[in-house]
């Protein structure tokens, strides 16, 4: 009787370690597939977006600004220019870019508004004619 209680004692022991080993390694797994996975795939994209960074790129600045890069001065260091005036060029970090925009980018969505108009335009005087 005596043995069987101890068997018993062992046996809770060892299967208590595992179900107080389970939940943290769960938790650690939990935590690292919705933060810092995320977090290492937005700080890849946002290096990517820095290094091709280039001359004329319109960028929105983390305080809200948008501007025109104009010049790439060193390895951290644009000059961006604002406004309609032309008059005023700040140099600022990198780091302080949040969104970049090429100049392709923006002809090609133009392009594509147009198009939709054309079409549309051209489904209305269908119509009037239909009428």
């Amino acid at each position: 009787m005596y043995i069987l209680a101890e068997q018993a004692a062992e046996g809770a022991a060892g299967g208590s370690m595992l179900t107080l080993l389970l939940p943290m390694v769960l938790l650690f797994a939990m935590m690292y597939f919705l933060m810092i996975r995320p977090s290492k795939k937005e700080q890849k994209r946002k290096d990517q977006m820095m290094s091709e960074l280039a001359v004329g790129d319109t960028v929105l600045t983390t305080s809200g600004f948008y501007g025109t890069v104009i010049d790439v001065a060193e390895d951290d260091i644009i000059i961006v220019e604002f406004g309609n005036n032309r008059n005023c060029r700040i140099p600022m970090q990198k780091a302080a870019v949040s969104a970049v925009e090429k100049p392709e980018d923006s002809l090609e969505v133009k392009e594509e508004k147009k198009d939709s108009r054309d079409k549309k335009e051209g489904k209305d005087k269908k119509d009037k004619k239909e009428k």
